[in-house]
């Protein structure tokens, strides 16, 4: 049984107009976590994750190691897990 976690993640840096979003979705895909990524007017990237802590930990270190996106600043804040989610999107 997985024990699932929920986190609300704002991505600031060189996070738009890089992939961010469509990378962050194959990842997540991969690793079966749900949730939604979405761009900000602020430039920031915000998303909405739920998985295991491994799974999740292993989305960031994906992205974070991507040679077009730069982070600079993830805050990080744990919610409820929504047990009724069963996907992850990309919101525009």
């Amino acid at each position: 049984m997985r024990e699932l976690v929920r986190y609300k993640m704002i991505f600031n840096g060189r996070v738009q107009g890089v992939g961010f979003r469509y990378k962050a979705s194959y990842i997540a895909d991969k690793y079966r976590l749900t949730g939604y990524v979405k761009n900000e007017y602020d430039g920031s990237v915000s998303m909405e994750v739920q998985g295991t802590e491994q799974e999740i930990y292993m989305l960031i270190k994906e992205l974070a190691n991507d040679r077009i996106i730069d982070i600079m600043d993830i805050a990080k804040e744990r919610i409820p897990v929504d047990d009724d989610e069963r996907g992850f999107i990309t919101q525009y």
